[in-house]
């Protein structure tokens, strides 16, 4: 099927971009990524620079593909990253527009690749639990209530994608932090740093220029793990205890 292809083309953080039409041909059996590799390929038979996007492992656990398509993070389908999104949801002679994830906290780089770097910088404020390393403990060594343990995975299974980011009218990065934060703040093992860890992350979210949270539930809708809003109430209150604590 032929395809319409309008792309983000930006050389670099500091350039103004554009968006750049180009035409291709391609099998519904492809994902959009193997899609984007044939418009590469033929880029750069023609000596033009190829198109610059995020991948690795294009099995939709590492959440490094990230764009925008048609306006929606990640493209169309529910519960699915770019590299999951096959060509067999466009018909012959659609047009589809693709951009970076827009947000101050993302910088823009290349074309459609941003610096999520920030997204590190928030877990090293606090996403981990200081305990003595060695050998692993025996599994039923700390009880760990079965509800806790189950919405501690839940949390886990954040990509840190930054689709919430790009979703959000706000650009806020309150579900990726919430997430992080509540996988150990549900577990007995990470309540000696509960509040401060709560209180790291939040001030670094805030330095890395993400937007507030107004509980629009566009970040939730665009997860492709369905990691559910209830988390950020949960650091919402953490973090008042957590003022009170620090007094």
């Amino acid at each position: 099927m032929k395809l319409k292809l309008h792309v983000w083309r930006q050389a670099g953080p500091s350039v103004k971009g554009q968006f750049v039409t180009y035409e291709t041909d391609a099998s519904e059996h492809m994902s959009f990524l193997e899609m984007l590799d044939v418009v590469n390929e033929d880029l750069e038979e023609r000596g033009v620079d190829p198109i610059a996007f995020d991948s690795d492992c294009r099995e939709g656990i590492c959440g490094t593909c990230g764009m925008v398509i048609n306006g929606r993070p990640h493209g169309p389908w529910k519960r699915t990253t770019v590299c999951q999104l096959h060509m067999r949801e466009y018909g012959d002679g659609d047009e589809i527009w693709i951009e970076p994830w827009r947000a101050d906290g993302f910088p823009v780089q290349k074309d459609l690749f941003v610096d999520r770097s920030a997204f590190d910088r928030i877990v090293a404020a606090g996403g981990y639990i200081s305990v003595r390393t060695g050998s692993a403990p025996d599994a039923n060594a700390i009880p760990v209530v079965q509800v806790y343990a189950e919405k501690s995975m839940d949390a886990a299974s954040c990509i840190g994608c930054g689709a919430c980011v790009a979703a959000c009218p706000n650009a806020s990065a309150m579900l990726f932090t919430s997430a992080k934060a509540a996988h150990l703040n549900l577990l007995p093992q990470g309540q000696p740093e509960r509040y401060g860890r709560v209180l790291d992350m939040i001030l670094t979210m805030e330095a890395e220029s993400f937007g507030t949270c107004t509980n629009h539930g566009a970040c939730e809708n665009a997860c492709p793990k369905e990691i559910k809003i209830d988390v950020i109430a949960l650091l919402n209150r953490d973090y008042m205890k957590a003022l009170l604590k620090a007094g």
